[in-house]
């Protein structure tokens, strides 16, 4: 006699979570001001500021963009506000740095607005693969903010997960 076959995770009181869920959608852009520097690597204010105002700035509706200088110029801090101050208008969101500078921020302004009332008191796995590019940063945010909460947290998936807490 064969007995049935019960499957013990999804009767379990076990939540997954997952950022992929959460991922924001929208294009990313890198923007690299090298090419408004001279010999991508002084910064003439003069004519950056002709290059500003030359540019067609509507590309950027409705994107995220990274702000960045792949060269080693030493770029004042204003010229990142002034760029930032033509952006403003169309893109969702701008950071200096790279697309995983951005991908952290877009994750933190998320991850700060969760309600994580859900796992209260329950044990939650984070899911640990993603076809998302998922910033480590945000898995570090998530379980910050679950753990506040929750009986336990895990990382990966539920039929090989690594303890992370336990609340005592």
């Amino acid at each position: 006699m064969m007995s049935e076959i019960v499957n013990r995770v999804a009767q379990s009181k076990l939540i997954t979570f997952d950022l992929e869920d959460l991922y924001p959608q929208g294009q990313r852009v890198v923007l690299d001001i090298k090419d408004w520097l001279y010999e991508g690597f002084i910064l003439r204010e003069k004519e950056f500021r002709k290059y500003l105002e030359e540019h067609n700035w509507s590309v950027y509706k409705e994107t995220y963009v990274a702000l960045c200088c792949s060269t080693d110029a030493i770029v004042p801090g204003w010229a990142y506000m002034l760029v930032t101050s033509k952006l403003a208008p169309y893109a969702q969101k701008v950071v200096v740095g790279t697309l995983e500078n951005l991908e952290t921020a877009l994750y933190q302004t998320v991850l700060e607005n969760l309600d994580v009332s859900q796992f209260e008191d329950k044990p939650v796995i984070i899911k640990g693969c993603s076809n998302k590019p998922v910033p480590q940063n945000a898995y570090i945010m998530a379980t910050t903010k679950i753990q506040q909460v929750a009986k336990s947290v895990m990382y990966g998936e539920a039929c090989s997960s690594v303890p992370l807490f336990k609340k005592k």
